[in-house]
């Protein structure tokens, strides 16, 4: 016999419209709070490879003294803006294992910008890129334009950014974010006489470091936020040409109104430097400017900071 059951269905029961509303909004809370910790462990982990960078540099620097009892030339040419051009950088690509481009593709001869050195000046070096400077590894030689700054619209008063690429474009090269230290004097003023490490033509030995090689900056960092820095060297007729791989200390790090030729990163507030000894040291934005330009300079007679 059939019985007939008088149980009533089990519904499944979903979501309501305001408890999905609910986890909706907790879910872009949980975002809102875990989006800054993962950009600062990025940030954190392109630091890191900047600073192996640099280590890299540093040591290259002291196996080229190793062998040749002096720091390369901060650039070289018949003139300061002269040719052939070519910078520190390029004197030490054997010891960042760059031995095929130094050897096969650079006729240093000629000057960068001769049609023979076109794929060596396009070569992208790795080890010379900071990975959080957003801008391409490539990027177009200005010539004729305004010189790289921010300056505040004298009509509008709104800020506007000035890069030392902004004229007439000549070649493709590709960039670096590591200069050498000039100093803290301008470079145009004497090019060949700065109270750094590297200046045109120098040949610093670690024995005119009387500052001691621990207290003086060798080698620091440079973002392209106003245009492009190079390895390659100096190209005469480019904007800002011999700042392109040297700099100064005219202010400190990544301050307000620092120009092309200053130090700066795109890492929040510090940049990093090689010392002499080959260390790798981050220096805040806010270091005493004295205390900074003091480490800029190979013989200054400063008390050890």
């Amino acid at each position: 016999m059939f019985r007939l059951s008088l149980r009533t269905p089990v519904r499944a029961r979903g979501f309501t419209l305001v408890e999905l509303l609910v986890v909706i909004a907790i879910i872009g809370v949980l975002v809102a709070l875990l989006l800054p910790a993962v950009q600062a462990a990025r940030e954190a982990a392109r630091s890191a490879q900047c600073k192996n960078n640099l280590r890299q540099v540093g040591l290259a620097l002291h196996n080229y003294h190793d062998i040749h009892g002096r720091l390369p030339p901060g650039w070289i040419g018949n003139t300061p803006e002269g040719v052939p051009g070519w910078g520190w950088s390029v004197s030490i690509l054997p010891q960042i294992e760059q031995q095929p481009l130094h050897d096969n593709l650079i006729q240093r001869n000629l000057p960068i910008s001769d049609a023979v050195n076109q794929t060596a000046r396009e070569h992208i070096i790795p080890v010379l890129l900071c990975a959080s400077d957003p801008n391409p590894k490539r990027f177009k030689l200005g010539t004729g334009g305004d010189h790289g700054h921010d300056h505040e619209d004298e009509v509008e008063g709104e800020a506007h950014q000035h890069s030392v690429d902004d004229g007439t474009p000549m070649f493709q090269v590709s960039r670096s974010n590591y200069v050498g230290v000039f100093g803290t004097n301008e470079v145009e003023d004497a090019p060949n006489n700065g109270d750094g490490s590297f200046y045109f033509l120098s040949s610093t030995r670690f024995s005119d470091i009387t500052d001691g090689l621990s207290n003086t900056l060798v080698i620091g960092e440079r973002s392209a936020r106003f245009g492009g820095s190079m390895w390659q060297g100096v190209v005469p007729t480019a904007n800002e040409a011999m700042v392109r791989v040297v700099g100064v200390g005219d202010h400190t790090p990544n301050h307000r109104d620092h120009h092309f030729d200053d130090f700066g990163s795109y890492h929040p507030g510090g940049v990093h430097f090689v010392g002499g000894d080959g260390s790798v040291r981050r220096f805040n934005d806010t270091i005493d400017l004295q205390v900074y330009q003091a480490m800029l300079t190979r013989a200054g007679g400063e008390v050890n900071q």
